[in-house]
């Protein structure tokens, strides 16, 4: 039953930090092709969106996608699809991209916006820590109130006394 108490805490944490490198991938992602120069005229060639949740009593996520082709400088085709763009974009629009040359298939059409970026990956990071340093006190709390029931009767400050011997006190 121990094993409960540990392990789901341990799982949560261990979600919160694939989350927060997820997230500093990504920041790191965008932070490059905005900081790389290099853009390129893209079109917009689909647009669509996904949902998430709904189940029972719960609200319903709407994600909207985009699917943009460009070309690089070097002269090659790159299509790629990104989340939360802005709604304005529609089907056959042209936009401006920016990308890095080593890896033009993590380009964004997101206008730069670092300071934006950087504030909302923060938010995110101290929330994750948050949940981390809650689960890690839950278990130090567990394992502090069950470990007392791991000695003898009576708790740690208790003196014990042989039966047999007369108590002299102190």
């Amino acid at each position: 039953m121990d094993v409960f108490f540990y392990a789901v805490p341990g799982l949560i944490i261990a979600t919160a930090a694939f989350a927060a490198v997820k997230i500093i991938r990504r920041s790191l992602e965008l932070r490059s092709a905005w900081n790389s120069g290099l853009t390129a005229e893209a079109r917009c060639l689909r647009s669509y969106t996904t949902t998430s949740g709904g189940g029972g009593d719960s609200s319903v996520s709407t994600t909207l996608h985009h699917v943009y082709e460009f070309r690089t400088r070097e002269g090659r085709a790159v299509r790629f699809d990104e989340s939360n763009g802005p709604s304005t974009v529609v089907e056959g629009d042209i936009v401006t991209v920016h990308y890095t040359a080593g890896r033009p298939e993590k380009a964004t059409a997101h206008a730069p916006s670092p300071v934006k970026a950087a504030a909302g990956t923060i938010g995110i990071l101290i929330f994750l820590g948050v949940v981390v340093a809650f689960s890690v006190a839950f278990m130090v709390t567990y394992h502090e109130m069950t470990s007392w029931f791991d000695m003898p009767f009576g708790g740690p400050d208790v003196t014990y006394v042989e039966p047999d011997v007369p108590y002299e006190g102190p």
